[in-house]
């Protein structure tokens, strides 16, 4: 990752972006990442990403951007997580459910000129298709660009795109070929 890919810079654009309007947060965590609602009116909510690492960021962003009002409310969203050593079954069913944060995790990695790769978060030596879910969150990206990205995200990716002066993806990724 390049030097400018700080993870201190997305904390002080998602604040920009959110804050004022969300009271949420993006905290540098020391281990996994997770999101807090807040627990009294006073509070933030925090989203904690893991070990300072960029990617970790950009990728809980992601959840956060399309996580809704309720899901906001509940701690880590209320989704299902199974850790590292899934079966098959499990690893299709998280494969289902991350397509679509990291598709738009695909979009902040673009719009921050950052090199992107999926995550398929299981190292039991299950045989795992990268390819296939590699093109399984392309495809979920171009959807968002065909029928209309999430509001927050897209907030979130022009403010990337214009921090780090890129181009707006929507070209190249509709061009991509499946």
């Amino acid at each position: 990752m390049k030097s400018e890919h700080h993870y201190h810079v997305l904390i002080d654009l998602f604040e920009q972006c959110f804050y004022q309007q969300y009271r949420t947060r993006l905290v540098a965590g020391e281990h996994e990442p997770y999101y807090q609602p807040a627990e009294t009116p006073d509070a933030d909510h925090q989203i904690v990403f893991a070990h300072g690492f960029f990617a970790s960021a950009l990728h809980e962003i992601a959840h956060w951007c399309i996580a809704g009002q309720q899901r906001r409310q509940l701690f880590d969203y209320g989704y299902w997580y199974e850790p590292d050593g899934r079966n098959a079954e499990q690893q299709a069913e998280f494969e289902r459910v991350e397509r679509k944060p990291q598709a738009i995790e695909w979009l902040f990695s673009l719009c921050a000129g950052a090199q992107f790769q999926v995550s398929v978060d299981n190292l039991s030596g299950l045989d795992i298709d990268r390819a296939g879910f590699t093109r399984a969150v392309r495809q979920q990206l171009q959807t968002y660009f065909r029928e209309g990205l999430p509001p927050r995200a897209e907030k979130f990716a022009r403010a990337l795109a214009k921090h780090y002066q890129q181009s707006w993806p929507a070209e190249l990724v509709l061009s991509w070929q499946n």
